[in-house]
């Protein structure tokens, strides 16, 4: 056996993996097609990407950007003593893999001659094309990438939009109301529908919330900014001053989306006294939120867990054009959302059985016990191989363990916020 192993990319393994792509290319080299900063862009954004492992050290790293039925590998780079020792064909292996799970049927990589993957490429039974001439056009100084970059901001990979597995009556909701009239802002004016500036989406911790606003900037296409309330309170300047140089800086941006999670933290229900410092601070968010939405191509979404907690002017039509539920998935959305995260082991189980036990379950959770049902699976193989899929039963041990978001309170008190908060 070889004495390293491939594994899903972790989010602490950015550092060690953009040590290895910035090592991996000898001086002179030409320079790969997709850099560093895109395919840190793409792991962030949830992309398939895995690493090889020997003990605990990274060795090698591979990402790729699904697109429909294709998937462009953007990068494989390996630690230069773990090279021509068949570590990149583990890579590739390990990523075709998660891919198939996707629905890719076609694999396509744009490397420079003899780059790092290459001979990987051709053990591994890609084809390279010589009737082709690859074209590029770069257009200096367009744009606002140190900007976007200096405020936290990214541009999301295409495709997140269409990964959004079941919530359909939400992802209906939001699609009609936010994501049409921006994405066709000419046949909205046509016919007198002006594009919304800002939403809320509420609705219990884990439904999918943080999904959806990604997802959205992905579909348009637009750079996403996180704001984070308690980063923002960590400024020597006060908060309310730290939100208002945080737009400033976005009103730069010619197109953007941003998102406040836990939006209830900076905007909740004012106690009236001046002196109070969240009294401040929600009047400077009230303050800010015209000004954003007076000019184009921008949208702030954001969410919270406890939509009655949140200062009564802050809800007005006048700020949010929308307040929009995003609840628990019913039965259907979660047999969807159990086939996203099953993968082809939704093949071997009875997946009528793991809807009906996982009825109070999140996206979040359905998503935990899945992963924990594979976990027990795998190391059941490795104890005692055989060969033998993962089981109906590893799937509902792990949801007899897992301990739900939501709770029959928690969905009585969603309805009822439903019925006094909803404005779509």
């Amino acid at each position: 056996m070889p004495a390293w192993r491939v594994r899903d990319f972790h989010g602490a393994d950015l550092d060690a993996a953009i040590a290895i792509w910035e090592q991996g290319r000898p001086p002179g080299a030409p320079a790969p097609v997709f850099g560093i900063a895109e395919a840190v862009s793409t792991v962030r954004a949830g992309q398939p990407a895995v690493v090889a492992v020997n003990a605990d050290e990274i060795i090698g790293v591979a990402v790729a950007r699904v697109d429909g039925e294709r998937a462009w590998i953007q990068i494989v780079a390996l630690a230069g003593h773990w090279r021509n020792r068949g570590v990149g064909s583990s890579l590739l292996a390990g990523l075709e893999h998660r891919l198939r799970g996707l629905g890719v049927r076609r694999i396509s990589a744009v490397l420079p001659e003899d780059a790092t993957g290459s001979i990987a490429m051709r053990n591994s039974g890609y084809r390279a094309r010589a009737d082709l001439t690859y074209y590029e056009k770069v257009e200096h100084g367009a744009g606002h990438a140190g900007l976007l970059a200096a405020v936290g901001g990214q541009l999301l990979a295409p495709g997140l939009w269409e990964l959004l597995a079941g919530m359909e009556v939400e992802k209906d909701a939001i699609e009609r109301r936010i994501v049409l009239p921006l994405a066709h802002p000419e046949l909205a004016d046509r016919y007198g529908v002006v594009p919304p500036k800002a939403a809320i989406l509420f609705g219990p911790p884990g439904t999918g919330k943080t999904s959806f606003a990604k997802a959205i900037a992905s579909r348009l296409q637009w750079p996403f900014v996180e704001l984070f309330p308690a980063r923002l309170a960590a400024d020597s300047d006060g908060l309310a001053a730290a939100l208002r140089s945080a737009f400033g800086d976005l009103a730069e941006l010619d197109e953007v989306l941003v998102f406040i999670d836990e939006v209830e933290e900076i905007a909740g229900v004012r106690s009236g006294k001046a002196t109070d410092p969240s009294h401040a601070v929600t009047n400077e968010l009230l303050k800010t939120i015209p000004g954003f939405r007076e000019r184009g191509d921008r949208l702030l979404i954001c969410a919270t867990n406890s939509v009655r907690a949140l200062d009564p002017a802050f809800l007005r039509p006048g700020r949010f054009d929308y307040v929009l539920p995003v609840g628990p998935p019913n039965r259907t959305a979660r047999a969807a959302i159990w086939r996203r995260y099953l993968g082809p082991a939704a093949e071997h189980v009875d997946l009528d059985r793991l809807v009906a036990a996982s009825e109070l379950f999140t996206p979040a959770d359905i998503e935990f016990a899945a992963r924990k049902g594979a976990q027990a699976a795998f190391e059941r193989e490795v104890r005692e191989p055989r060969g033998e899929p993962a089981t109906t039963g590893d799937y509902l041990s792990a949801i007899s363990e897992t301990r739900p978001t939501l709770t029959d309170e928690a969905v009585t008190a969603f309805a009822e916020d439903i019925e006094s908060f909803r404005r779509q």
